[in-house]
Order: structure tokens, then sequence, then C-alpha cells
């Protein structure tokens, strides 16, 4: 049996592989930041009113262990990525069709499993390369990806993700 599209992208790891479980974990990946934050502030209000300083403890509590998630997430996807060379990916052409533009680069540098070489500092550039000397170019503004661009090593630029292909020669 095949894992949905929401599983094998937000990487769980379960012995029960069924798309019911993908509609519920897919939407908990692209939680916006402003509704994370407004149900933290709903969950002390509703601690205050149910419990007192007790209920107010409870979900500072539980505001601070997901806050703790994320940062070991995210520090897990930093340890992973630089444990490759740097800027070197297995294929530049697979990793340009995964990308997309709006990814953040927490989303990217799984994709890569490696830290990105830097080729500018405005805007921020970063550059990875494979063995045949073909190149991703992902520039990011504001935090996200907003160009991203695959540089053949016969020097020739492809289009962005979701765009034509190249005309073959």
């Amino acid at each position: 049996m095949r894992c949905s599209r929401a599983l094998s992208r937000s990487r769980l790891i379960t012995h029960v592989c069924k798309p019911s479980i993908g509609r519920i974990v897919g939407p908990l990946s692209r939680v916006n930041p402003v509704a994370g934050w407004s149900l933290a502030v709903f969950a002390v209000a509703a601690g205050w009113v149910g419990f007192g300083w007790q209920g107010v403890l409870l979900a500072v509590t539980v505001v601070v262990f997901w806050l703790l998630l994320q940062f070991s997430r995210a520090l897990r996807v930093m340890r992973d990525a630089a444990a490759r060379p740097l800027g070197e990916i297995d294929s530049a052409v697979m990793l340009h069709s995964r990308l997309r533009p709006g990814m953040r680069l927490l989303q990217i540098l799984p994709l890569a499993a490696s830290l990105g070489r830097k080729a500018a500092a405005t805007p921020e550039t970063f550059v990875w390369t494979d063995a045949g000397g073909d190149a991703v170019r992902v520039v990011l503004k504001r935090g996200r990806a907003s160009a991203i661009t695959l540089v053949r090593a016969a020097g020739e630029e492809s289009d962005p993700p979701g765009g034509t292909p190249p005309a073959a020669p």
C-alpha cells in the first residue's frame, strides 16, 4: 500500500500508512505562525479562566514544549545538512524539480541534504552543485525562495520550476 503525498512530505515514520493519517498530519505541517501564536494566547487565557494560575502554568508549559520541539527540529535539519560537504548535492536536476517558490530555508535543506554555498549577500543567494557541474541557485527574499534557477554545466539556464521545460537539442 502506498502512502499519501502528505505523509511522504512530512517524513512521518509510522507502521500505519493510510490516507486518513495523511489528512490529519498534512495540514499540521503548514500551520501559519500567526495562527500558532493566537492558539498559544488562547490556551493561556483558557487556562486562566478555567483553572486560575495553575491553568496558566500548564498552558505556558505546553507552549514552551512546542517551541522546544520546533527548535529541536531546526537543529536536527541543520545538523544533518552540516554533516555533508558544503554546497554539494547528488543531483542538481532532482533538487531543482523538488523546489518551489515560497519554500523556507528549513524546507530546502532536507531536500538538498547539505548547506548551500553562499553566492551573494544581497539578495541572499545560495548555490548547490553536483558532481557533473550542474548547479541550483536559490535566491531568498524575506526568508523564502523567490527565484530558483538550474544552471547546467554547459552554461545554459532552465526555466523556474513549474515552467515549460527547455527544448531538447
